[in-house]
């Protein structure tokens, strides 16, 4: 290994280094504006993200996880509603649910994606569900037409959580355009990440493009007259600034990524380990990789040696959302969803962020084949 240099999982000052003058005056403009909460810099990057995303509204709100609260506050869901959803997820995929006295119902994944299988939700609606919130999962959208074909025949909400994949396509469209609603999440390590929290709500019906944009503002129209209660759940214009000059770089920042993605291909055909098992891109898809996930048997031993050459790398995620302390009254048992456990116990992330270097990866790919000698 001829690379000795520690390899951040992710190095957002890589990303910062080229940008820094343009963020500086995206910085002095709000504040010579004075006008923080709101504003044009909030509109700008909705319009931006909309047509980015081919969607006609997107609703700036406080977080990824503030949007999943926000859409399913906006189609009212209630306690002893049920949404179906996966459980092989960040947190907030579930706990939105859960906070809003509402049943997350869990399906398992497709092994493969490690998204939801269309396959299996129809299986688990109820007179009780009323929404679907397929999750499309380290930057590949989940499989759409069937879950929006099953959708349509009970009369429900589709909600993508696509905090992880803003710009992934499926057949030609965009995350976030398919579903009543997309979810987008700008923490730092995302894509498109901001300098601190951020998320976006995108919709096509105006309604529900209305009344999402109403309860992240206490649900008042105009000032102070309050239709619904909501919550205050704003983007903050400085972040609205930063995020449209990301916005910008974006695409060229995804192709690095593929680019890398491509190079960890072959650099691993080359080691020839054959028991890791490499991301697959679905056919018909625009894979952004938010993350590169292996999955190994040796996922501890591959770990050590990783940290011994310090590299990161991170467990996306540990316990899937059945087995989480918090829902053990939902009453899942360990293998009762087979397929999320297993890629809880097996994956792992690599770094993938486009400024890594074809020796980075050489070394990375490396360590790992020295875990297996």
């Amino acid at each position: 290994m001829s690379y000795t240099q520690p390899i951040p999982l992710l190095d957002l000052k890589a990303q910062y280094a080229p940008i820094r003058e343009e963020c500086r005056a995206a910085f002095d403009r709000v504040a010579d504006a004075q006008y923080f909460i709101g504003g044009p810099e909030v509109e700008g990057l909705e319009k931006e993200v909309a047509a980015y995303s081919q969607c006609p509204f997107a609703i700036g709100v406080t977080s990824g996880t503030d949007a999943l609260l926000v859409a399913l506050m906006t189609i009212g869901v209630k306690p002893g509603d049920e949404i179906i959803t996966t459980p092989y997820t960040f947190f907030a995929t579930g706990g939105c649910i859960h906070r809003l006295g509402a049943v997350p119902v869990f399906v398992d994944i497709d092994p493969a994606s490690y998204n939801i299988d269309p396959a299996l939700i129809e299986a688990a609606i109820t007179p009780k569900t009323r929404a679907i919130m397929p999750v499309h999962l380290y930057g590949q959208m989940a499989d759409m037409d069937p879950i929006m074909a099953i959708a349509a025949r009970h009369n429900l909400y589709v909600i993508e959580d696509a905090a992880q994949a803003i710009g992934s396509e499926y057949r030609g469209r965009r995350a976030g355009s398919i579903g009543h609603f997309g979810c987008f999440s700008f923490f730092p390590s995302k894509n498109l990440g901001g300098f601190g929290d951020g998320g976006m709500i995108t919709a096509n019906d105006p309604a529900l493009a209305h009344r999402a944009k109403l309860l992240r503002n206490h649900g008042a129209e105009p000032k102070y007259y309050h239709k619904l209660v909501g919550g205050n759940f704003r983007l903050d214009a400085l972040q609205a600034a930063i995020l449209r000059i990301k916005l910008r770089y974006l695409d060229g920042w995804t192709a690095g990524r593929q680019r890398n993605a491509a190079t960890y291909r072959r650099l691993f055909a080359q080691a020839g380990i054959a028991d890791i098992v490499l991301p697959t891109e679905a056919p018909e898809r625009r894979h952004i990789y938010n993350q590169f996930i292996i999955r190994t048997t040796r996922r501890d031993a591959v770990m050590a040696r990783l940290k011994e050459h310090k590299i990161g790398h991170e467990i996306y995620y540990p316990v899937p959302l059945h087995l989480q302390e918090c829902f053990a009254d939902l009453g899942y048992k360990p293998g009762s969803l087979p397929h999320s456990e297993q890629a809880a116990l097996q994956t792992l992330a690599l770094p993938i962020y486009p400024e890594l270097t074809e020796e980075m990866q050489a070394a990375i790919v490396s360590a790992i084949a020295e875990a297996y000698a």
